[in-house]
Parts: structure tokens; C-alpha cells; sequence
């Protein structure tokens, strides 16, 4: 991993800090390890960073502790600024349709303040 930044994890309003406030040491660890790992990597492994099929620019970030699993969704601002949205803990198969749409309700807010 290269010590200069590619892209740069940015937090926008509280969508994000809310979620990770609420977690345990280990998950909060293992969730700045991985926004580490995407801003300091040419190619980011599908394990951690993932588009998601359907959407329009969202992504999801990928953590894995122990057993438990959790999503972040974030969108791309010119390229290089990942912008956070909201992150959940993955309990089905299937991410929630809600959980999407809540997404996509703060990317696109974040487009109009732009």
C-alpha cells in the first residue's frame, strides 16, 4: 500500500458518523483499516468496494468482523472524493431496498448542494 492517497474518504453531514458512533471498537477498527485501504489502492478488490448493479453511481463499501457484516454506501465526486452516505449492518442475503433508497436520497442531495 503507498502512502500517498489516490482518493480521499470525505463524511458528509451525519449519515455516516450516526452509523459508526453506534459500533463496537473492533468494527470501527476494521472500518477505517478498509477506508484506508481505498484511499491508498490503484484498484480496490470487489471485496471491499463495490458498485451496485441498478443504481446509478452507488457503491457499497464491504466489511466483514468476525461474523458480522456491514455495508456503506458511498458515490464518487470527480473521481478521486468518495463521498459517504449511510452504512448499515447486513442481516439478509439482500440489502434492503430501503436502505438503497436512502442512498440514493443523500447522493442526490448532496449533488443539489454542490
Amino acid at each position: 500500500m503507498s502512502d500517498e492517497n489516490i482518493r480521499t474518504v470525505f463524511l458528509y453531514k451525519d449519515y455516516f458518523t450516526d452509523f459508526y458512533n453506534k459500533q463496537k471498537q473492533k468494527v470501527k477498527d476494521k472500518i477505517i483499516w478498509t477506508f484506508r485501504l481505498i484511499e491508498r489502492i490503484q484498484q480496490v478488490p470487489e471485496d471491499y468496494l463495490k458498485h451496485l448493479e441498478g443504481t446509478e453511481g452507488l457503491y457499497e463499501i464491504r466489511i466483514q468482523q468476525g461474523s458480522d457484516i456491514f455495508r456503506i454506501f458511498c458515490f464518487f465526486d470527480k473521481g478521486k472524493l468518495v463521498v459517504l452516505a449511510n452504512g448499515f449492518q447486513k442481516k439478509t442475503q439482500k440489502t434492503p431496498k430501503s436502505e438503497i433508497e436512502k442512498a440514493l436520497k443523500i447522493k442526490s442531495e448532496y449533488e443539489k448542494e454542490k
